[in-house]
């Protein structure tokens, strides 16, 4: 059984279902909790943009793949497939992942897994609509779910301005010739920034700090973008509006001396990192001082719980990356193997 969506979920349900493993996985509910955690089918990525670094995508023609490879349905509730000048979008690979397992007879079930027994073998998965499934393996890649601030404030303009997913509303007519705000200082941070400005009149970056921590490709992308302002060593303080019009401000407080900063916006945007979806779990694994999975042996996917795996962001706090991700579901999937073999299950 596979829980989680991501790169490493259907990686892992790739090479589980190509060794005759028949996995289960688990993509997760689409209900509005979450939708607004970030946590919705298909995982982080399925809320990117451009995807420039997955090997085996470079730039090209594309769509005539992606009409035929993907399912009519599943088609129609994404974006328009158009061609792209860097390559593939992040929802579109996460479609292409989730059909290529698919296609080796992964079975798929939309509900989320809210509990677990790991004291008893097989193991018992619980599910949101009432569901009990046994299993002899587990592979954990539920990833990781971006942060808010945790003002009153921001959670009260939550989709009324204040957003952690540019992809995901970025192009509402709310945001479009606006000045917006984008809270962070990593590669996410100015994802979102240089997404947003395409559609904002004006994108502030805020960093709490005189120097990104973002790569130095996208560093230099922020700087050679003239509709990009870095606002440095700042942290937001408040975001104000009204309840008509929603948010309509940011205000900014300095890092380094008493000052505030008042800066219109209609729109906040959070990229400040996030946090591994383990709830469900209920600290029956052992997990990092971060609360991240612990993998107890290097180079394995092995978790504290022998027969359970861990894949993807849900353990690594490190690389965080797509294809790194993918690979770590592929080794969950050989680990598992190799575990059942040995035990003759």
């Amino acid at each position: 059984m596979i829980v989680g969506s991501g790169p490493a979920g259907w990686s892992a349900a790739i090479y589980a279902a190509r060794a005759n493993l028949k996995p289960l996985l688990f993509e997760g509910a689409i209900t509005e909790e979450n939708r607004l955690n970030g946590t919705l089918p298909l995982g982080q990525l399925a809320l990117t943009t451009e995807v420039e670094n997955y090997a085996g995508f470079p730039a090209g023609v594309l769509s005539q793949f992606l009409k035929t490879a993907i399912d009519e349905k599943r088609q129609r509730m994404m974006a328009p497939i158009t061609d792209h000048e860097h390559a593939v979008t992040g929802p579109e690979l996460m479609e292409l992942m989730r059909q290529q397992a698919l296609n080796f007879g992964t079975r798929v079930v939309t509900d989320d897994v809210v509990d677990v027994d790991l004291d008893n073998r097989p193991f018992k998965v619980h599910t949101l609509e009432g569901q009990t499934v046994e299993t002899h393996t587990l592979i954990v890649a539920t990833g990781a779910k971006a942060n808010y601030l945790g003002l009153p404030s921001e959670e009260a303009y939550k989709n009324r301005g204040v957003s952690a997913c540019a992809v995901c509303d970025g192009a509402l007519p709310r945001f479009r010739n606006q000045p917006l705000v984008v809270v962070g200082g990593g590669d996410s941070a100015i994802e979102e920034a240089t997404y947003l400005s395409k559609y904002a009149s004006r994108v502030y970056l805020v960093h709490r700090r005189d120097e990104l921590r973002a790569s130095k490709i996208m560093q230099q992308r922020a700087f050679d973008n003239q509709k990009l302002e870095i606002v440095w060593n700042h942290v937001v303080d408040e975001a104000l509006g009204d309840e008509q019009q929603g948010l309509t401000a940011v205000r900014l407080k300095s890092t380094v001396d008493d000052s505030h900063r008042e800066v219109q916006a209609s729109g906040m945007f959070l990229a400040i990192g996030h946090t591994p979806n383990t709830g469900f779990l209920k600290g029956k694994l052992q997990m990092t001082d971060k609360g991240y999975i612990k993998w107890t042996s290097h180079f394995r996917t092995y978790t504290s719980v022998e027969g359970v795996f861990a894949a993807g962001d849900v353990a690594d706090d490190y690389y965080r990356q797509a294809i790194t991700s993918a690979g770590t579901g592929c080794m969950a999937a050989l680990d598992a193997e190799r575990y059942l073999a040995e035990h003759g299950l």
